[in-house]
């Protein structure tokens, strides 16, 4: 990841008087024992995450009128392409939002961390626009589309992966797979390293 173009994307943290502990990156065992503390109450298609980005599933996108009604201006679709969630731009003619998909599997093995600064950017665009609201989805909400949101939020508002977890959890239960968890856990030390963290 280049420095000098993440740094354009990252919110600054702002560290007070008090020195916390030395963060410790977390097991792969301890995130999925995390991710079992059920916070959220319900399970909808589609839930606000952080303000203005919004996770769900594929009814979610699927449903034009909720889009409308919610504002939606941009579609990140983490199950992309013909035998998956097969919306793309097509599909949302006439609506005024734009498209970006992304043909990942929901499998342990699938390299999902190559779009993890590539979303982050577009992301971070869509929500910097006047009334700018996005819809991250996958097809159940709860594996792709949660770790690439997951990603945003470590990359872009400087959180650490388990401040991440723990943000997206208070409004929508979670449960990326374990390939996912230990690419997070990568991008996790990276930016650790480069932060100072540890």
């Amino acid at each position: 990841m280049d420095s000098l173009q993440k740094q354009d994307l990252r919110r600054p943290k702002i560290h007070g008087a008090v020195q916390a502990s030395p963060y410790q990156p977390p097991t792969l065992a301890s995130l999925q024992r995390l991710l079992w503390v059920r916070q959220a109450a319900t399970l909808n298609h589609i839930d606000e995450v952080w303000p203005s980005l919004f996770l769900g599933d594929a009814y979610a996108a699927r449903d034009k009128s909720k889009l409308i009604q919610l504002g939606i201006t941009h579609v990140v679709n983490a199950a992309a392409g013909k035998f998956q969630v097969d919306t793309g731009a097509k599909f949302y003619r006439g609506m005024s939002l734009e498209y970006y998909g992304i043909e990942a599997d929901d499998n342990p093995f699938f390299d999902l961390s190559v779009y993890f600064l590539p979303v982050a950017r577009y992301i971070r665009a869509a929500l910097s626009v006047p009334q700018g609201r996005v819809l991250v989805h996958c097809a159940m909400g709860v594996s792709r589309s949660a770790t690439l949101v997951l990603a945003f939020l470590m990359i872009c508002e400087n959180m650490t992966l388990v401040e991440a977890i723990q943000t997206v959890q208070a409004h929508r239960n979670i449960c990326p797979n374990s390939g996912f968890l230990r690419q997070l856990q990568v991008l996790d030390n990276r930016l650790g390293r480069e932060t100072g963290r540890f």
